[in-house]
């Protein structure tokens, strides 16, 4: 599997420089309408009055409050005085096939599985946590100090719905989750189903499993007359099908319409 990441501007840096998203208070003496919280964009910039925009992500604190004191000086004040403070904000990573990607800011006590909702998690059997302590920026699974975590989401979900949570993975900051944008374990259901698409499913999943994944039948389903189309030794073969069938990854459920 192979995830293509580009190489984060503000990884290498000092653990203590301020990095995109970070929130900081800027105090300028006798300036109380300079003085307040300002956020750092997600370019690592800070937009600052009277003097536009700073590139304040790899800076530290103190470098940041005498690149500040420096313009401000240049045409506003005689004298400034600025401090800069910041607040480190905590947060995790996810990629691969979900439907918004990107930086997400840690809640207490974050899961997997309330990422991957937020995150717009499409179903794929497996995800990668790649945990990198003090990581400022996306880890890559083939870091050889980052700690690799394999999940198979399926069987977290079945717990879930049972009442245990004990593997409910409890998130750290700067964690990197990645979800495979193509699911080996996908079969596809179409015909007389109410939501037809390709589902990803555990191993043993019967046929009616799979009809309840897709929305389960229509009014007009046959569900005596279910086929899979299945490849076996690469050619295609049509198997007919009861519902307590097991299915197998790279099947196709067709359920016909019934006769009236």
């Amino acid at each position: 599997m192979i995830f293509a990441i580009a190489a984060p501007a503000f990884a290498g840096q000092a653990a203590d420089a301020l990095r995109p998203n970070d929130i900081i208070t800027i105090n300028v003496a006798e300036q109380p309408n300079l003085t307040r919280k300002y956020s750092i964009d997600s370019e690592g910039r800070l937009t600052f009055p009277l003097i536009g925009h700073v590139q304040a992500a790899g800076l530290t604190a103190p470098q940041l409050a005498d690149e500040l004191q420096r313009r401000l000086k240049q045409g506003f004040f005689k004298d400034p005085q600025v401090r800069v403070e910041f607040e480190r904000t905590r947060r995790v990573f996810v990629f691969g096939g979900v439907n918004a990607p990107g930086m997400y800011q840690m809640t207490e006590q974050m899961t997997l599985m309330e990422v991957l909702a937020r995150s717009g998690y499409t179903g794929a059997t497996e995800v990668i946590i790649v945990r990198s302590k003090g990581a400022r920026a996306p880890a890559l699974p083939d870091d050889k100090a980052a700690e690799v975590i394999r999940v198979n989401v399926r069987e977290l979900e079945r717990e879930l719905e049972s009442g245990q949570l004990s593997r409910n993975v409890v998130l750290d900051d700067g964690d990197t989750i990645y979800v495979p944008r193509f699911d080996p374990n996908r079969v596809y259901v179409s015909g007389q189903v109410r939501t037809p698409g390709a589902y990803s499913v555990a191993d043993k999943t019967t046929v009616f499993q799979a009809l309840a994944l897709a929305g389960g039948p229509t009014e007009r389903a046959s569900l005596g007359r279910v086929q899979i189309m299945r490849l076996v030794d690469g050619k295609q073969k049509t198997i007919k099908a009861n519902l307590e069938a097991i299915v197998r990854p790279g099947d196709t459920i067709i359920v016909p319409e019934r006769y009236f």
